[in-house]
């Protein structure tokens, strides 16, 4: 419902939660009448098989249901059901996730800021079994959105939420990239316009809404206060300066943002699920470790009984039971009591620690590591929270506002307060939070309000500056800021000081930094800073393709224009310096697990690099030259003399000699000579695949000559040189990619002589060998597919066995790169199930390690320790190879890998990938 003039009817702010999601609104006409005030949207959900009931809180909890577990009846809601997999959320999905395990998703919101997995693919929930259906994380949280959605406008048709005023929070650390993803959820939900606020200011609005009537008199003795917002998932803080106006009216000021923290109540559950899961295992003969589906639904029970232990009145003790699952897990149903004392113990003191100001956030991996996700390395909140106020010791904060559901038990209240106290030498005063659960939903609206001119509003604009990176990234340390701190929202800034000369129709890519802390003055627009000398946070790359609308190929002058949108994301644009009509949107690139290595800006291309251009256009140029056939073959000799060896060939290097190569691609085909020269080289320019931003649109151009094949099909080299590129560069590939690659795999090792009789020419041939190694790099393929051509691998040892030869090595290195427990370019999704992978450790276990060095050197990647129960092998396996590596005198690396969770040195990576890495290009994982 909307007025005659398009204005919505109400104000509605979403509270997207880790643990619950809320929705509260207020009415736009009557906004400013605070007796009709800001209300609680009752969302209605199932709350037993066949009820329905409106609650305040939707849990933000999915259920997958099995064929056939639940009837039509029992998940019947008051509205038309629009999902296709009938899923169930809210309270009863609480309510069947602890009864059955592996069908639960929960903490998607803490996923959308997982780089390093592929947010937009079905993982979820992670570690299910393969008959359970999976959602990605975007659109777990889409799917809360649309309940929202579809839950309102039954209540309100007249007024559906797409046509209202919507802000939507987020929490303050949130990165462009999980913002980009958040709003891409709402889209996805059907809510394509709204706003984003960030979670601590949202609950300070609701503070100033609450307490309008007094505000003056309550924020008298304030001039900096800190609201610590702990939720479910993550742990944010936010400084929020006070000054008065000469009117006595407080002008509020967001003065900091501390950086990215997974960290919250999901960790305390887990501390607890950990302590219980060693309490039940002493019970049974051989111990007990629960798989990941039993591990969550134990932490759903000691989620309960932290929140009871830790309230004001909290009991003596409280028992945790863990429903049965038959006798080779549990045996039945058990029960453990765990005391008050024991919970203050590891979650006040655990997560809560009395630390001194001048700590800091420890680095080592002593963090919680479970389901998959990247929690904080430091539990303790307590010196998070010094390293954060250590920037601003010269005015630590007199006042505090806790939110998040942590707080509602007062120990941790307590003890939070307790510290700052400690830190200033005397006590802060606290503000009242009535319900934390609630408030920032309440904000959100109140920010509504505070945007009209009808609430207070804090200022502060963007709470971080961006600057560009300037020169290469990963070398050059310099950058020049682009967006200062505070900039206002919606007003756009334009870096006239630097200008970029850029091809239409070629992709363009920029590097930036954000900073994670600032004290004083920021740095202004224009400003060079070192990104050495504070703390920054490497943003993903922005890249885009500047097209021309007569398709031309010119050279173009533009600067950059960059703006803190009204949504509150950051949007920056390629301005052309002729006509500011003419403007280019650069995206954030947001593709995981790849750490980007490139220039800030278009390369200046040095004698050393135009010299080898030349020798590349001699040998595959547009103008035939008479070329010898050995002139060709010595290419890479010839370049190495000018450009040093080529293993010293770094990155932004390599990518320059692989556009010169694809520049020239068609002439790989004068000869067979050329062909193989060419693939060659162009894979190893391009290898893995990524690295640099451009990467995406290089191999897209590259791919583009899959289906053509090769011209020499039936020179041996050549061939083998096409799989080889491939293989090379299958870090960039997709997952349809791979999978085209898959095809050739199997018709190359299955077809039988009349099937290869009638082969398409393009399908390039392949030996077993050269299958080996490029089915073995194909990590993005679902795993099925990866148990399938591990079955290929072991047929192929048992053969040698037969035959009492030596197992071949290139056999167990594809073994170790295929069931590999961490992979280095794919989702840890993908990676084989474990059981899958105690199977083959038991046939590796039956080579000799001491003759067969590399069947110990497979066993250890695929026992090698993750800390995400999914993918790990059970703890008894666990020994046996440990013991054996031991036996063997097998490297202490390989060892440790096993045991405990540690990160490859550059030899062992070399290995892992059958050769060396561009110097200076490390892959995360």
């Amino acid at each position: 419902m909307r007025s005659a003039v398009g204005k919505p009817a109400f104000l509605v702010g979403i509270d997207l939660g880790t643990t619950n999601t809320v929705v509260a609104y207020a009415d736009a006409a009557n906004a400013s009448d605070t007796q009709a005030g800001i209300q609680l949207f009752p969302i209605e959900q199932l709350l037993a098989p066949g009820e329905v009931g409106a609650r305040p809180l939707l849990p933000s909890l999915r259920y997958h249901p099995a064929a056939g577990e639940l009837a039509a009846g029992d998940v019947q809601l008051p509205w038309l059901r629009q999902d296709a997999e009938h899923a169930v959320l809210g309270a009863l999905a609480r309510q069947l996730g602890a009864q059955v395990p592996g069908r639960l998703i929960t903490s998607a919101k803490s996923w959308l800021s997982h780089a390093n997995v592929d947010r937009q693919a079905p993982i979820l929930p992670w570690g299910a079994d393969a008959d359970v259906a999976k959602v990605s994380p975007v659109a777990a949280s889409a799917s809360y959105l649309a309940y929202v959605r579809a839950a309102w406008n039954h209540r309100f048709p007249h007024a559906p939420l797409e046509n209202q005023e919507l802000v939507l929070t987020i929490p303050a650390s949130f990165d462009e990239g999980a913002r980009a993803l958040t709003l891409e959820a709402a889209r996805m939900a059907g809510l394509p316009t709204l706003r984003l606020v960030e979670e601590p200011q949202a609950a300070f609005y609701d503070f100033l809404q609450r307490r309008r009537a007094t505000l003056r008199a309550d924020l008298a003795n304030t001039r900096r206060i800190l609201v610590c917002d702990v939720g479910g998932g993550t742990t944010d803080f936010s400084l929020i300066d006070v000054a008065f106006d000469d009117d006595g009216e407080p002008q509020l000021t967001r003065s900091s943002v501390g950086n990215h923290l997974i960290l919250g109540g999901d960790n305390m559950d887990l501390a607890l699920a950990h302590l219980v899961e060693t309490r039940m295992a002493a019970g049974v003969e051989g111990g007990m470790k629960l798989s990941a589906a039993r591990l969550s639904q134990l932490m759903e029970r000691c989620r309960a009984a932290k929140e009871l232990l830790l309230s004001s009145a909290a009991p003596d003790k409280a028992s945790v039971t863990l429903l049965g699952a038959g006798s080779r897990l549990i045996g039945g149903s058990r029960s453990i009591d765990i005391t008050r004392e024991e919970v203050a113990a590891m979650v006040v003191d655990g997560f809560f620690p009395k630390v001194e100001l001048g700590e800091v956030a420890r680095k080592s991996r002593a963090g919680i590591v479970e389901f998959g996700l990247p929690y904080a390395q430091d539990a303790a909140i307590t010196r998070h929270l010094a390293s954060f106020l250590q920037q601003h010791q010269d005015a630590l904060p007199d006042t505090l506002l806790l939110n998040g559901g942590v707080f509602r038990a007062d120990a941790l209240a307590r003890r939070l307060a307790e510290t700052l106290a400690q830190w200033r030498g005397q006590a802060l005063t606290i503000l009242h939070n009535d319900n934390p659960d609630v408030a920032v939903a309440r904000g959100a609206v109140a920010y509504a309000l505070a945007r009209r001119g009808q609430a207070p509003r804090i200022g502060g604009g963007s709470p971080r500056s961006y600057f560009l990176v300037l020169g290469e990234a990963g070398k050059e340390h310099r950058a020049v800021c682009i967006l200062p701190r505070g900039s206002a929202s919606g007003e756009e800034i334009r870096l006239t000081q630097r200008l970029f000369a850029l091809r239409l129709g070629r992709p363009v890519r920029f590097h930036l930094a954000t900073s994670l802390f600032e004290a004083g003055t920021p740095p202004q627009l224009g400003e060079i800073v070192d990104l050495n000398a504070g703390e920054y946070l490497r943003l993903p790359p922005l890249a885009s393709v500047l097209q021309a609308e007569s398709g031309d190929k010119r050279d173009i002058t533009v600067q950059l224009a960059t703006v803190m949108t009204e949504v509150g994301t950051l949007e920056v644009h390629c301005v052309a310096e002729a006509d500011a009509g003419q403007r280019w949107l650069l995206e954030f690139q947001l593709r995981a697990g790849q750490e980007e290595q490139g220039d800030g800006e278009a390369q200046a291309i040095s004698p050393r690099v135009k010299e080898a251009v030349e020798k590349i256009e001699r040998i595959f140029g547009g103008k035939a030259q008479k070329v010898e056939t050995k002139e060709v073959r010595q290419l890479r000799q010839h370049l190495e003399r000018g450009l040093g060896g080529r293993e010293s060939w770094e990155t932004p290097l390599l990518r320059q000699l692989f556009d010169a190569l694809l520049q020239r691609a068609r002439g790989r085909r004068r000869s067979a000579e050329h062909e193989r020269v060419w693939l060659n080289l162009a894979g190893y320019c391009l290898r893995p695949g990524y690295g640099d931003a451009l990467d995406p649109w290089r191999i897209e151009q590259l791919w583009a000559l899959f289906d053509t094949g090769i011209q020499h099909h039936k020179d041996n080299q050549v061939c083998a040189e096409w799989w080889t590129l491939w293989r090379r560069v299958a870090g960039g590939l997709s997952t349809q990619q791979q999978l085209r690659l898959l095809d050739d795999f199997a018709f190359n090792l299955q077809a039988d002589a009349a099937q290869r009789g009638s082969r398409p020419v393009t399908l390039v041939n392949g030996s077993d060998d050269d299958m080996l190694r490029l089915g073995a790099s194909l990590e993005r393929i679902p795993g099925a597919y990866k148990v399938e051509v591990g079955a290929w691998l072991l047929k192929r040892l048992q053969k040698a066995s037969k035959k009492e030869e030596a197992a071949d090595t290139n056999t167990l290195w594809a073994l170790a790169r295929v069931g590999a427990r961490q992979p280095f370019h794919g989702s840890a999704h993908e990676v084989v199930d474990s059981a899958t992978v105690a199977e083959w450790l038991h046939v590796l276990l039956a080579q000799d390690w001491k003759k067969t060095e590399p069947a110990a050197f497979a066993a250890t990647h695929l026992a090698r320790m993750t800390g995400d129960r999914s993918r790990d092998i059970a703890d008894a396996l666990r020994a046996t190879i440990v013991a054996r590596l031991k036996a063997v005198g097998a490297p202490p690396l390989w060892q440790a890998m096993v045991s405990e969770v540690t990160q490859l040195d550059e030899a062992a990576t070399r290995r892992m990938l059958g050769e060396a890495l561009p110097p200076g290009l490390k892959l995360i994982g």
